[in-house]
């Protein structure tokens, strides 16, 4: 499966259980750590380990396991699968670490649910952070 559709496909799964806030970061040409990180928030410890298990049991069902899961707390589960890498965060928790402004040159995708978690409308926008920094510079 190419990283780009494993990593949309990561994307809808995490909204079986109504994860929030949900992106993908194309972080090609960026790093060589990986192609994709999926960021996505829940609202408690229990919704992140259910969404991190939704996607591992979905992925399983193509064959696909991921090659590493860190889970020492539930407010950050990681699940590596090489081309493409999950973070599920706990709300507070993914606005300390900020993702989206550290890797604030990758084309981010955002996913937003209709009712149907099969068909989420995307909406793109490239390097989040830039524009603030201009904001910032002419203000000074």
């Amino acid at each position: 499966m190419r990283s780009t559709t494993l990593a949309k496909k990561i994307a809808r799964l995490t909204q079986i259980k109504k994860a929030s806030d949900v992106i993908i970061m194309n972080l090609g040409g960026l790093t060589s750590v990986t192609d994709y990180f999926v960021v996505c928030s829940a609202d408690s410890d229990t919704q992140a380990r259910a969404i991190a298990d939704a996607v591992e049991e979905g992925m399983e069902k193509d064959g696909i396991r991921p090659w590493h899961r860190e889970a020492g707390s539930a407010n950050w589960i990681l699940l590596d699968y090489v081309d493409v890498v999950l973070h599920v965060f706990h709300k507070q928790t993914r606005s300390f670490y900020s993702l989206e402004r550290l890797w604030g040159d990758a084309e981010i995708t955002y996913i937003v649910d209709e009712e149907e978690p099969r068909k989420p409308r995307v909406l793109k926008k490239r390097g989040v952070s830039r524009p603030m920094m201009r904001k910032a510079k002419k203000g000074t």
